[in-house]
């Protein structure tokens, strides 16, 4: 499942921010699955 908030989180990983990234947002909307699919993709180690 491919959303647009997706594209946010590469925006943010690309910026070097080190400033948190916080989401908030209604209760199930796909939070928690959005954030583990992109850390799946794009980190080595994550928790």
């Amino acid at each position: 499942m491919f959303r647009e908030f997706y594209n946010c989180l590469l925006n943010w990983k690309e910026k070097n921010i080190l400033t948190p990234l916080m989401v908030v947002g209604a209760r199930q909307v796909g939070k928690t699955y959005i954030i583990d699919a992109f850390c799946r993709d794009n980190f080595d180690d994550y928790i």
